[in-house]
């Protein structure tokens, strides 16, 4: 039991720590646009299209 005098503050410090860590990557902005991110990979405008180069037929 005495174990637990020490546990406790330990898991209570710990779940402020990830609270606090939390809080400040909201603040800075961390979250803002999570869905703009995924989706400007899937954007092609950048790219210039590949020349045309006419079929050749087998013979």
């Amino acid at each position: 039991m005495s174990v637990l005098v020490f546990l406790i503050p330990i898991a209570l410090f710990l779940g402020v720590l990830a609270l606090a860590a939390f809080l400040w990557a909201l603040k800075d902005g961390q979250f803002d646009d999570p869905d703009g991110a995924a989706a400007r990979i899937l954007n092609d405008d950048d790219l210039t299209p590949a020349p045309k180069t006419p079929a050749k037929k087998d013979s």
